[in-house]
């Protein structure tokens, strides 16, 4: 007669929402990166630092002049540094994405969420100057980090989650953000990040062809604050 073996609980194994060199090799590259760009604003002289931020925006002038360059240069630092929680979102959610879809596709997405967000949110801003509607500072502006790369992976990390799970984690998040926008200190910003969202929302089509994953969030089969200011100070 055979004996029915009973499946043992899986034990949570919270290393898991921590990058590793083998497991999740782009966030880890990443997040080495930030933490260096990071210790880099905390203790270089204060002149030094502000030079690289100016260098590093996506500003309207900048994005004219080298949109490549300053695209990526923006994604190197963290708006608040290593205090800011986006820090926290950028380890926990990459780490979960690319252990989901892979290292390649996660930077597509956090990529696609950073360069769209930002064009949307500076594009309007130059053509509000060459109507006469803001300043010319406003073509200045410094604007850097990777929340709208972060906000883009959150969306798209939604779509691979169980449903429950998936709309407590959009609807959370939305509503900070919908916070942001009613404070209004920073309407731009915020209006990106929302926009941000979205754009990761619009991969989930792609990633659950990618990964077999059907509405309902279960695998079938096996398979990183931002900174701106009006003036550039």
């Amino acid at each position: 007669m055979e004996t029915v073996r009973r499946a043992r609980p899986r034990r949570p194994r919270p290393w898991l929402l921590l990058p590793t060199p083998t497991g999740t090799p782009f966030t880890f590259g990443y997040a080495a990166v930030l933490v260096v760009t990071s210790l880099y604003m905390e203790f270089a002289p204060p002149a030094a630092v502000s030079a690289a931020l100016r260098a590093s925006s996506t500003d309207v002038t900048h994005l004219a002049q080298s949109p490549a360059l300053v695209l990526v240069a923006s994604a190197l630092w963290i708006a608040g540094g290593l205090t800011s929680p986006f820090v926290i979102a950028f380890v926990v959610v990459l780490t979960a994405l690319e252990r989901r879809i892979g290292g390649l596709r996660t930077a597509a997405v956090f990529l696609l969420g950073h360069v769209l967000a930002t064009l949307a949110t500076e594009v309007p801003v130059g053509l509000s100057v060459a109507v006469g509607h803001l300043p010319d500072s406003s073509l200045h502006r410094l604007d850097y980090g990777i929340s709208f790369g972060v906000a883009a992976s959150i969306g798209a990390l939604a779509g691979l989650l169980t449903p429950w799970l998936r709309w407590l984690v959009l609807g959370v998040f939305a509503a900070t953000l919908l916070q942001d926008l009613i404070a209004f200190t920073d309407p731009m910003t915020s209006w990106g990040h929302l926009l941000a969202l979205a754009i990761g929302v619009a991969t989930w089509p792609w990633l659950r062809r990618r990964t077999s994953i059907p509405s309902g969030g279960r695998k079938t089969s096996p398979s990183g604050g931002r900174h701106t200011s009006p003036s550039g100070d």
